[in-house]
């Protein structure tokens, strides 16, 4: 049976989100470089200092197969926090994508490499390799909590952070909320007259 992680990386994070109350959401204008691009791993979370990228290369060495690195640089988008020779040692390492609340360079390059990167920006200009930073501790990406462990899932929607401990509930959940939406299709979509009476008791349960 697939693990828990595997079923959720073929749900929507639209119907994670719901389950969360639309609480443990990135900042959504951390992006795909690729709209087709889908993660769901483990964060090996990091934390550089702006402009520097020396704690994104000990990650490297560090994270296990299939992590999602997650790297905090405080919304930094004038440097880069990694480029196409950078990803493509995260894709030799078998790690399973990148979310940054930052920037990243070579976008062609990375782009023909297929590896997932989630990112606030692109950028020309290259980060340092200096220090400080930290590896494996809670962060903040993107104005969200993140915990080492703490399973992330991402998609063309945004990314959805989702508290190690809660992750079977989660599921539990969000395969519901599909569930119930494809119901919901079902009877309305192709019907005017179901419309119009979904749409009337949309309005009369607002009002109550």
């Amino acid at each position: 049976m697939p693990s828990v992680v595997e079923q959720l990386k073929e749900l929507p994070t639209t119907a994670i989100s719901d389950v969360l109350k639309g609480l443990n959401n990135i900042d959504p204008n951390i992006k795909p470089l690729k709209d087709t691009y889908k993660i769901a791993g483990e964060a090996f979370t990091v934390q550089t200092a702006v402009g520097d990228n020396l704690a994104l290369l000990t990650a490297l060495k560090e994270a296990k197969q299939g992590d999602i690195l997650v790297v905090d640089v405080k919304g930094d988008t004038y440097r880069a926090v990694a480029g196409d020779f950078v990803v493509a040692m995260m894709q030799t390492m078998e790690l399973g994508g990148l979310v940054v609340d930052g920037a990243v360079r070579d976008v062609i390059d990375i782009k023909r490499l297929n590896f997932p990167v989630f990112v606030r920006n692109t950028t020309t200009a290259s980060g340092s390799k200096n220090g400080p930073g930290a590896t494996n501790i809670p962060i903040s990406c993107g104005g969200m909590h993140v915990n080492p462990g703490d399973i992330i899932v991402g998609d063309v929607d945004g990314v959805v952070v989702i508290p190690k401990d809660r992750a079977e509930e989660v599921l539990t959940g969000a395969k519901q909320k599909v569930a119930n939406d494809e119901e919901r299709e079902a009877k309305i979509l192709g019907n005017k007259e179901a419309v119009i009476e979904y749409v009337n008791g949309m309005i009369a349960k607002s009002k109550k």
